[in-house]
């Protein structure tokens, strides 16, 4: 059952937001790595 509500609301929120999370993501990851290569 949880495995269908995970899979209903991936489908609610479409490739669109799934996009938008991975660049998200893809950005802290580069800011965090920024900063840890200028203080290093």
């Amino acid at each position: 059952m949880e495995k269908r509500d995970w899979r209903t609301c991936l489908q609610r929120i479409g490739v669109g937001g799934f996009l938008f999370f991975l660049a998200k993501g893809l950005v802290w990851l580069a800011i965090f790595l920024g900063a840890f290569k200028t203080c290093a």
